[in-house]
């Protein structure tokens, strides 16, 4: 019965060519279970439009004509991570995690609704907001919440952040580690 399993937390990145989803394609999808560097999953996906922003394509270093020519379709993408996380239900619950959650929520959630009907994550896509938690943890101000910043708070500033969806996927399920292991207490 998956109620007496473990949360597993999915930490999540996108690399995308635009600021939405719709107009402009998420481009790579990391994931990466919090706790266990041995789960994680890895994606291109095949644009879904022409329009892009080339500084946003710029940031991920992807090749846009690659992608149109090699890269799965979402549609086969999104069912290889909807199985990815769905065959994590063997041994725990997944939530979904990222940071920012909205951004990476809006592509997922999205994506998973548009080309799958549903989302593994459940109805609303919803999940842990890594620099929500750590505002709620320390009581920090907002400005105070990001990765960079809980990174060298937490002496962790050998982590690299690569624009790689799933370098990155494992970086932030390395940083929510480290989070979940400091007492709550206000900086």
């Amino acid at each position: 019965m998956t109620d007496r399993l473990p949360e597993l937390y999915v930490a999540v990145d996108v690399e995308a060519d635009g600021p939405i989803p719709g107009p402009y394609s998420m481009i790579s999808l990391g994931m990466a279970v919090t706790g266990r560097p041995d789960l994680t999953f890895y994606t291109e996906l095949r644009p879904i439009s022409d329009e892009y922003v080339p500084a946003a394509l710029a940031v991920s270093g992807l090749d846009r004509d690659r992608l149109l020519r090699e890269a799965p379709t979402a549609e086969e993408a999104m069912r290889a991570a909807a199985t990815w996380v769905n065959g994590l239900r063997r041994i725990g619950r997944p939530v979904f995690l990222a940071a920012p959650a909205v951004w990476d929520g809006m592509f997922v959630h999205w994506y998973f609704v548009r080309f799958l009907g549903h989302s593994p994550f459940g109805a609303t896509g919803s999940g842990v907001d890594l620099r929500s938690y750590w505002m709620g943890l320390t009581g920090v101000e907002w400005r105070d919440t990001r990765k960079g910043t809980i990174k060298h708070r937490l002496d962790l500033t050998d982590l690299p952040h690569t624009h790689h969806a799933g370098e990155d996927a494992a970086e932030l399920a390395q940083v929510f580690a480290a989070v979940r292991r400091r007492p709550a207490q206000p900086d």
